[in-house]
């Protein structure tokens, strides 16, 4: 091949390259449009009092939008900066925490829970002594499902609920089935503490806000409720959404539930867990909490996504599941008032966040429509 033949066909390749990048990102910005519309659509049409949602798509936002009021009835809007509480999805920066220190050989995932935790029990001692920090933070601890969260709810504090633990006995050995847990989850504070010298909030502040620029994002109820520009909590009753107090009793389990943000920072939590932070989420650390654990087969189940989901798993504080044969990193978060949602693909780079100040199943639809298109779009 002459120099002159070589030079044209790179010329053609890098020319079809480009071609292809920017039919991608037109693709994605169709997308992101149309979930936009559809968005404020489906919120006013379920009459939810506000919400916020962001696409991002490699280290850029390719949409990011809000809706509705900060409280029902008022006048003050949601924005880019309100922050909401995240729930569930607080369980995915837990996970990211203990995995940077388990790389850095301060913290194991063999380590027995009761080696932080020495009042931690069961009905038979030696079935707690097998539950594992890994076991802890990937909901296979072999525990009955949302193990007191019964008294969470009812505003125990965790010192009078850990107790109660030593009445119970395990629905199967540790690591062998999925069992979801918020106090139980909670446990890995205490190692993360010990093992740090350093208070829970104060670590992830310093690991993870700090620096990556989530500004909004705190630990805690005292934080939220100084937050002046902050999203209020509304339930559904039979004559629409009401307003309620932002209740305490699951901030107190920060590693399942405690964290606050914006869709400003949920941008950047996606961009960090795509693998465009490294300094921060290392490739490591990203393998470790996105690898496949027990097998969660309730999920296949839920409704709007069964008719896509081929399989489901829970990694380190993060589902996996399999979506018409796509590998999709997911979780989400219910705490009273609110709900939220938050996936990636790793194939193609693109993340959603959606949080909604109103207890409403359409954030459930809106997501699995969302990636029903994004993979449906790659495979034309």
């Amino acid at each position: 091949m002459s120099f002159n033949t070589a030079l044209l066909s790179f010329a053609v390749c890098c020319c079809a390259l480009l071609f292809n990048a920017s039919t991608i990102a037109q693709s994605y910005q169709h997308l992101g449009e149309s979930f936009q519309q559809n968005f404020k659509k489906q919120l006013k049409a379920n009459k939810v009092p506000g919400g916020a949602f962001v696409i991002v798509q490699g280290d850029n936002i390719v949409t990011l939008d809000t809706y509705g009021k900060r409280h029902q009835g008022g006048s003050k809007k949601i924005n880019a900066d309100t922050v909401f509480r995240l729930a569930s999805v607080s369980k995915t920066f837990a996970g990211a925490l203990a995995s940077q220190l388990v790389h850095e050989h301060k913290l194991s995932w063999q380590q027995p829970i009761n080696q932080y935790l020495p009042n931690f029990s069961l009905a038979k001692p030696a079935d707690s002594q097998a539950i594992t920090l890994g076991h802890v933070i990937g909901q296979s601890t072999g525990l009955m499902p949302n193990s007191y969260d019964n008294l969470v709810n009812a505003n125990v504090k965790l010192n009078k609920i850990i107790p109660k633990f030593a009445e119970l006995t395990p629905i199967c050995p540790p690591g062998v089935c999925y069992s979801y847990q918020n106090v139980a989850f909670s446990f890995i504070e205490q190692a993360i503490e010990q093992e740090s010298g350093q208070p829970y909030e104060e670590l992830i502040d310093k690991r993870i806000f700090v620096p990556l620029a989530m500004e909004t994002a705190s630990i805690g109820y005292e934080a939220f409720t100084h937050t002046s520009n902050r999203a209020e909590p509304h339930i559904k009753t039979k004559h629409g959404f009401k307003q309620v107090k932002v209740k305490p009793n699951y901030y107190q389990l920060a590693p399942a539930a405690g964290v606050n943000a914006s869709i400003k920072d949920m941008a950047k939590w996606l961009m960090a867990n795509m693998g465009h932070e490294p300094k921060v989420l290392s490739p490591q650390v990203l393998e470790d909490i996105t690898t496949p654990g027990v097998r969660t087969t309730k999920e296949l189940r839920r409704r709007d996504w069964k008719p896509y989901l081929d399989d489901a798993h829970y990694g380190k504080g993060w589902r996996i599941y399999q979506f018409n044969g796509h590998r999709l990193i997911y979780h989400a978060g219910w705490v009273a008032g609110y709900v939220t949602e938050v996936a990636y693909s790793p194939e193609l780079d693109i993340g959603i966040a959606i949080l909604l100040n109103g207890e409403s199943r359409v954030i459930s639809a809106l997501g699995a429509e969302f990636w029903q298109q994004v993979f449906a779009t790659k495979q034309s």
